[in-house]
C-alpha cells in the first residue's frame, strides 16, 4: 500500500509543482491527491476484475473438445519443424519454417502413438550412478 502511496505522490508531484502554490491550501491538495490515489486504485482493481474475468471465461471452454490436436513434432533444425496434426479423423504432415506452413501429406490410415513411452533402462541407470556418486561426494 505505501508503494501505491509513493506511487501516487510520485505521479501527482508534476501536477502539484505546476499550479502556484500561494493559492492552494493544505485540504485541496489533501483533496487532489485522494482524488488521484482513488483513480489509481481504481484502474488497478479494473486490471485484476479483467484479468479473472479472462481466466473465468478460457476455463469455460475445455481444451480438450478441440477439433485439431497436435499428435507429434520433430524439429528438423533452428527455424524447421514437422508436426503431425490430426482433424477429426484425418491426421495431415505439416511443414513449418520462418514465415511459412506448407502442408507436406495427408495420411490414409492414422498413426497411433503408444500412451506412455517407457524411458530407456540404461539412460535411467547411469543417471541413478550419477546422482549416486554425487552424494556420496557431499559430506
Amino acid at each position: 500500500m505505501r508503494a501505491l502511496a509513493f506511487l501516487a505522490l510520485l505521479v501527482a508531484l508534476p501536477a502539484l509543482a505546476a499550479e502556484p502554490s500561494a493559492s492552494m491550501s493544505g485540504t485541496d491538495m489533501g483533496a487532489q491527491l485522494s482524488k488521484l490515489l482513488l483513480g489509481l486504485l481504481l484502474v488497478v482493481g479494473l486490471i485484476f476484475l479483467l484479468a479473472w474475468l479472462l481466466r473465468r471465461v478460457q476455463q469455460m471452454n475445455p481444451r480438450g473438445t478441440q477439433v485439431i490436436k497436435l499428435v507429434s513434432s520433430q524439429a528438423l533444425g533452428p527455424r524447421e519443424r514437422l508436426v503431425l496434426v490430426q482433424v477429426g479423423s484425418e491426421q495431415v504432415l505439416i511443414g513449418l519454417s520462418a514465415g511459412r506452413i506448407t502442408p507436406l501429406h495427408v495420411l490414409k490410415e492414422p498413426v497411433h502413438l503408444p500412451d506412455s513411452e517407457p524411458a530407456n533402462p540404461e539412460f535411467a541407470q547411469r543417471l541413478m550412478e550419477l546422482l549416486g556418486k554425487d552424494h556420496k561426494d557431499k559430506p
